[in-house]
Order: structure tokens, then C-alpha cells, then sequence
């Protein structure tokens, strides 16, 4: 069965390929539903990569993905007639309104239900709020300072925002105690290592959460501290968010600039980042036992 995905309005936003500066245009919406669905790419599994077609039920010819809005929403092509829309749920912001435009998305969140320690015990990250103390991995306590929010779309989520599962136990030493799924471009700190999610699956006991087994849209959430610090997510040591450009594409960005009035920019923390499988040391390849070929999953790292 294939993947659809229902959206109650679209808007023309012209004739020229989008980026990173385009606007909304001034043009009225049209509101009406229509319905994208994954039937034309090969394959039915919601994973829809920029360039590929996809059947739009408003469109009687080709229609391709070519990215999506800031705030998640797709971007198409309608081949023939050489027209841009985007479609959303919500409503469209003024004309002249930066639309955010990117090919993929990329987000490092956390998936609800994950336990995030807390002086006591643990809580859900979607129960956070600003001002509770969290733990880090060193003991300390430290204020939230936002909790970001992201509904995701399981028809559009580029390569980097599709769920990673890691099995209980499956970074050794028992953790993390239960199963943690977070998004690809998520890190997990190992042996003095900040390591993207995706460079972790083995197929095995960290694999990518298939399509099939996903809603049509869930949410996920970001923890944001004071400093770019290493927390703990179901028992497992894990990174608190930092790339301060993703943060527009949360659902609740307007809440952070009236909080804090503008984004900024947070250090990184020392250790290394690792995007890549092949960038792990070889003795850590082996304790997750991560072979390299043949290629697996949704990413060949």
C-alpha cells in the first residue's frame, strides 16, 4: 500500500526552480484538499527524494519533489506546465515571507517516549519544559532552555531526519536500557566521539526504523541547554541540540524569538564529530560489529 499524505491547500509560488532565497508569493491560496502519494518513484515506501515523481491528485501529469519549506512542507514541480507549489496544512505566510527552501531537511531530535535523566530519575522528553534540570554525563544538573518540536511527515523526512533505533544494550555496557530511536543525524557520544545516529546502523541491533512501521506524521523534540552538552537518553550518553540554522524548522520557532528575542550561535563541544561509518575507529566498528560492505539500509555511509 502505497504512502499518501492529505494537505488542505496549496499556493503557486512560480515558475523558476526555488532556493534558499525564495519568498511566498502574494498569490491567493487554493484551498482545497489534495493528495501526494508515493506510487511513482519505484517504489511505495514514503521515502521521496528530491527529483523523483510522486503523483499529485490536483495535477493530471508528471509531478516531481524538489524539496521542502523551512517549515516541512513539500515543494513540487508540475512538469509539464513547468509550476512550483507548495502545500501545507497551515497558512501560508505573507507574500515576500522567506520560504526556508532546502533540497532535504536535517534535524537532530529525539523521538517521544525517550527518558531524558533528571535529578531523580528520568522523564519524557516530550514532558520537558523550559527551566527543568536535566543531567549530564558527568552528574551535573543544567536548565533546559527550549524544548523544540518538529512534526515530521514520514512521505518527505530526508535521508538525515528518518528514525535510527538502537536496540537496548546495543552500545554496550547495557545501554542504552531500552530502545532509543532518534533521528539520523542525531549524536551519540561514544569513547570520546560525538557519532551521527546513521554511522551507527548495523542492521542488526541499530537499523533505520522502516517507513511501513511509521504514522503519517510524529513528532520529534530537540533539548537545548545553556552550552552544547552531552545528556543522558535512556541511560545512553547523548548530544543536546546545536546547529542553531535547524531551528526554524520547528514547529514552535516563533516561541523562541519571544523568549529570547534572536537565535545564536552555540559552541561545539571538543570532541570530534563523526558523519561517516568509515570514519569509526576500527576497534569500535568491531564492538558494534559494523561491517562496512555490503551497503545496507537507507544510507550507504
Amino acid at each position: 500500500m502505497p504512502f499518501t499524505a492529505t494537505y488542505s491547500q496549496y499556493l503557486y509560488i512560480g515558475a523558476s526552480a526555488p532556493n534558499a532565497s525564495t519568498t511566498y508569493t502574494n498569490d491567493a491560496p487554493t484551498v482545497t484538499s489534495s493528495t501526494l502519494s508515493d506510487t511513482e518513484d519505484g517504489t511505495d515506501d514514503g521515502d521521496i527524494a528530491p527529483g523523483q515523481l510522486i503523483d499529485w491528485s490536483a495535477s493530471g501529469g508528471d509531478v516531481q519533489v524538489v524539496g521542502t519549506t523551512a517549515s516541512g512542507d513539500p515543494v513540487v514541480l508540475a512538469v509539464g506546465a513547468g509550476s512550483y507549489f507548495v502545500l501545507s496544512n497551515s497558512p501560508f505566510p505573507p507574500g515576500g515571507t522567506p520560504m526556508g527552501f532546502t533540497a532535504s531537511t536535517y534535524t537532530m531530535c529525539f523521538a517521544a517516549g525517550t527518558g531524558i535523566a533528571v535529578p531523580g530519575g528520568e522523564v519524557p522528553v516530550e514532558a520537558l519544559s523550559i527551566g527543568d534540570l536535566v543531567l549530564t554525563a558527568e552528574g551535573a544538573a543544567v536548565p533546559v532552555k527550549w524544548i523544540g518540536r518538529q512534526t515530521k511527515h514520514s512521505l518527505f523526512s530526508g535521508a538525515m531526519s528518518k528514525l535510527v533505533r538502537i536496540r537496548a544494550g546495543a552500545l554496550g555496557d547495557g545501554l542504552p536500557h531500552a530502545d532509543l530511536t532518534v533521528t539520523g543525524d542525531h549524536g551519540m557520544v561514544l569513547d570520546g566521539l560525538v557519532i551521527n545516529a546513521s554511522a551507527l546502523v548495523n542492521d542488526d541491533s541499530i537499523d533505520w526504523v522502516p517507513s511501513s512501521e511509521l504514522p503519517e506524521t510524529f513528532t520529534v523534540y530537540h533539548v537545548e541547554t545553556e552550552d552544547h552538552d552531552v545528556i543522558l537518553a535512556n541511560g545512553a550518553p547523548s548530544e543536546t541540540f546545536i546547529d542553531y540554522r535547524d531551528r526554524r524548522a520547528f514547529d514552535n520557532f516563533g516561541e523562541y524569538l519571544d523568549l529570547y528575542g534572536c537565535e545564536r550561535i552555540i559552541p561545539e563541544m571538543a570532541h570530534p564529530r563523526i558523519s561517516s561509518a568509515r570514519q569509526l575507529p576500527a576497534e569500535l566498528r568491531a564492538r558494534l560489529a559494523l561491517e562496512l560492505s555490503p551497503c545496507k539500509g537507507a544510507i550507504c555511509a
